[in-house]
């Protein structure tokens, strides 16, 4: 269960991982909240679909404040919802989390009837699937997944400890991560692991000559950077890089695929920097590999992550790579063999540019350390397979 298919890195991950299920071993089942997002169509063909129905009668609710809900519903003189959601707000504040207010937005909906082997809160950490798997799923093991770094997402610990409890296995995208979750979550820390994100090298390589990149006829340095375009992703931090190096005179062009809440504010910060012609916000595309493959430097300026797909990715590539030092990064670059690693910081994302355009050395080790590199974690796919063999 997850949201639904925009083209992110949690459903990019949840992709590659059916990719590896065996078809002829599992009946695969998604269910989304919403029928919407740019890998609908990645879906592969054999996997049932289902939407949440009547999600779109509780979404607003969800995402509201409980006492601007409160609030809304007595204005529209609907005097006994006003009285129930105050009732849940104070509640919540009493419990530090939701659980009674979930229960009541779904208690017309009914226990499915199916019986899986396996239910996975695959969204996570979003706290209303993760109590739709727990208590409207029959299943004989529960999974919960940790997309995020927990440390930096608002995560309710509270929630957590007391609903994780009825999952059988909770899995984190990368070894830092885990650690993370099982300092704020101590007493479960026998049910969590880490299962980092699988990426297919192969399927990687194979789209990457089937679609279309870059058609600027652009002679000097492409720098790329591939993500949903909002705060913790960093792309703000890149735009005065930019600016800087085209100040000292460098031939560089910042290419960025992705769309996402931020992008006004970034057409803004581009535009104050006169950056109009040499950053390039390409928007959404769900085939981000030729890109990938004939940029010159790929940079992810992430301010967190949990595990980065795209970074993992980027690195079935042989281009020199630089990356924020965020949660997971080291898990996937070696500094100054396999790729850059640098703080959340204009000063130092701009010296490890400038030491990758001055240095030929440098730039070629990171390139053949790349090639030697094995990507891919398919391995991991033990941890689940044994999950569903246990029966």
């Amino acid at each position: 269960m997850l949201i639904n298919m925009n083209v992110g890195g949690t459903e990019k991950a949840l992709l590659n991982m059916i990719s590896e299920i065996p078809k002829d071993k599992f009946d695969i089942t998604i269910l989304m909240l919403e029928e919407y997002g740019g890998f609908l169509d990645s879906i592969p063909s054999g996997i049932k679909v289902k939407y949440f129905k009547g999600y779109h009668n509780i979404k607003e609710i969800l995402k509201g404040p409980l006492h601007v809900t409160a609030l809304d519903f007595l204005k529209k003189r609907k005097i006994i919802k006003a009285v129930i959601m105050t009732f849940l707000c104070f509640i919540s504040k009493i419990t530090k989390e939701r659980s009674l207010f979930y229960k009541y937005v779904l208690r017309e909906y009914p226990l499915d009837k199916n019986e899986y082997d396996i239910a996975v809160a695959y969204a996570g950490p979003m706290d209303f699937i993760s109590y739709f798997i727990a208590h409207k799923t029959k299943a004989k093991r529960k999974i919960q997944w940790i997309h995020f770094d927990v440390t930096k997402i608002g995560f309710n610990k509270y929630f957590a400890a007391k609903l994780y409890k009825k999952f059988d296995q909770i899995f984190v995208v990368s070894k830092e991560g885990k650690n993370k979750l099982a300092r704020m979550l101590p007493k479960l820390n026998d049910k969590i692991d880490e299962f980092t994100n699988i990426v297919s090298p192969e399927l990687v390589e194979e789209m990457a000559e089937k679609g279309v990149g870059f058609e600027d006829q652009f002679g000097g340095v492409r720098i790329l950077t591939v993500g949903r375009l909002s705060k913790e992703k960093g792309q703000d931090l890149t735009i005065p890089v930019l600016a800087k190096l085209k100040k000292n005179g460098f031939n560089v062009r910042w290419y960025c695929v992705g769309d996402g809440t931020a992008r006004y504010e970034y057409e803004q910060l581009i535009n104050s920097y006169n950056l109009g012609n040499d950053f390039k916000l390409l928007g959404v595309n769900s085939n981000p590999y030729p890109f990938m493959k004939h940029c010159d430097i790929y940079v992810q300026p992430s301010r967190h992550e949990g595990y980065c797909i795209t970074l993992a990715e980027a690195r079935c590539f042989s281009n020199p790579i630089i990356s924020t030092n965020f949660t997971g990064a080291a898990e996937q670059l070696l500094d100054e063999e396999t790729g850059i690693l640098v703080g959340f910081d204009e000063h130092q994302m701009y010296n490890a540019i400038i030491r990758l355009l001055n240095d030929d050395k440098l730039r070629q080790k990171i390139k053949i350390n790349l090639q030697r590199e094995i990507v891919g974690n398919a391995l991991e796919m033990d941890k689940l397979l044994k999950i569903a063999n246990s029966f």
